[in-house]
């Protein structure tokens, strides 16, 4: 993009700093249904609520850990040849797929999107050389894949046991006390997921502040950026990311408090022990395990695959994709400058945000029903293993233009 003279290189230091808060942000609102979908679902806690205690938490959680910042911004491409320019187009990317999958109602991962942006980036720039490709490997794709697995493992144990105990408990009694139980785990999933998301965040900063000759290349997180990113995830969770958490609160698995209970203190565990040997993991691929889990680990629940499909593929294609348009960016900036590209962030973004509109999701109908039209294939592969081709024999919906497919459920 061409060099820039102090004056610039300052303004253009504002705007990267600028926009890592702003995907903050965005993983704030995007992550939200991580720790507090499944509360949302059972009604132990009131959606406004929920997203209030998460704020808070993921505020809080934000200072206990820098580990996962200390990997990003050092682990996965070599900082010393990393400059302002691809740090900002990283960021671009990122937020760009992140807004694409909200909007669309899919919990990806905001972690993995931003690795993503920032490695197409430095590929665009300085070739396949700016990437430590061992650090990528085992700091993250590794972890991609483990995450969820371990999280489906532990969760669906956890039901399976959670139920064997209270199996003779009354169903109401049962209720009530999980209710109140999965407060306290999904303030768990909260804090932990401030431990390991906000981080991401200040090591982009801190990668940024290295890139511009602001701090020494050994230098650790500035108090100021653990602040500025804490309080940009925190107002990012309280909007309440609506449509994710719809999703994984209503379209995987129809849960009861015990089920919910299981899934969050899975999820915090998972979430705790990968921060505490700082991995930047995915909290989405965690908490989704979790809640897949405590569908499989409790005899006669509904887990409905093809929502899961769905999402499993939006994972896979995120790294890459978020890379591609991290590149994608890395090009028009070089042409057009970083003002011009920060202008192209702020109109996609009002693109999307105007798309969202159009059938809007928010606190009032975020635990509607799940429609029923909408996963046609789970009751097909259902009918099958059941015998049952009367499972298939769906009523159609006249009234709702919310068709097949993820994206109409936000």
């Amino acid at each position: 993009m061409g060099h820039n003279g102090p004056v610039t290189e300052a303004v253009l230091l504002a705007l990267v700093v600028t926009t890592a808060l702003a995907f903050d942000f965005t993983n704030g609102f995007h992550d939200t249904g991580n720790a507090m979908a499944t509360s949302i679902a059972t009604r132990a806690l009131g959606p406004k609520r929920a997203v209030l205690l998460s704020a808070s938490l993921n505020m809080l959680g934000a200072f206990i850990s820098l580990a996962v910042a200390a990997t990003i911004a050092k682990g996965i491409v070599d900082a010393g040849i990393v400059t302002l320019e691809i740090v900002l187009c990283g960021l671009v990317g990122a937020i760009v797929w992140n807004l694409i999958t909200w909007v669309f109602g899919i919990p990806s991962s905001s972690s993995h999107a931003l690795v993503g942006g920032v490695v197409g980036s430095v590929l665009a720039a300085a070739g396949t050389k700016g990437v430590l490709w061992s650090g990528l490997t085992a700091k993250v794709l590794v972890p991609a894949l483990l995450a969820p697995l371990v999280a489906i493992l532990v969760a669906a144990v956890a039901t399976r046991l959670v139920a064997g105990i209270t199996k003779d408990i009354p169903h109401k009694t049962n209720e009530r006390a999980f209710r109140w139980g999965q407060i306290g785990s999904a303030s768990l999933v909260s804090l932990a997921h401030g431990t390991n998301d906000a981080q991401k965040s200040m090591g982009i900063i801190l990668l940024a502040l290295i890139a511009g000759d602001a701090v020494p290349p050994d230098s650790s997180v500035p108090p100021w950026v653990i602040v500025s990113c804490a309080l940009a995830m925190g107002l990012g969770t309280y909007t309440g990311g609506w449509r994710v958490i719809r999703t994984l609160g209503k379209g995987l698995v129809e849960l009861e408090p015990r089920q919910g209970m299981t899934a969050e203190t899975s999820s915090a565990a998972v979430i705790f022990l990968s921060s505490h040997f700082g991995f930047p993991l995915s909290t989405t691929h965690v908490a989704t395990g979790s809640i897949l889990g405590s569908g499989v680990g409790m005899k006669g629940a509904s887990v409905r695959w093809s929502v899961a499909g769905r999402m499993f593929l939006a994972w896979l294609i995120t790294v890459p994709a978020a890379g591609g348009v991290g590149a994608l960016f890395y090009w028009i900036g070089a042409n057009a400058g970083p003002i011009a590209l920060f202008g192209l962030l702020l109109l996609i973004t009002a693109v999307i945000v105007w798309f969202s509109r159009i059938r809007p999701i928010n606190h009032r109908n975020v635990n509607d029903d799940w429609e029923a039209k909408a996963d046609a294939e789970s009751m097909i592969a259902e009918s099958v293993v059941d015998h049952d081709p009367s499972l298939i024999r769906a009523e159609k919906d006249p009234q709702s233009p919310e068709k097949a497919g993820l994206g109409s459920r936000g």
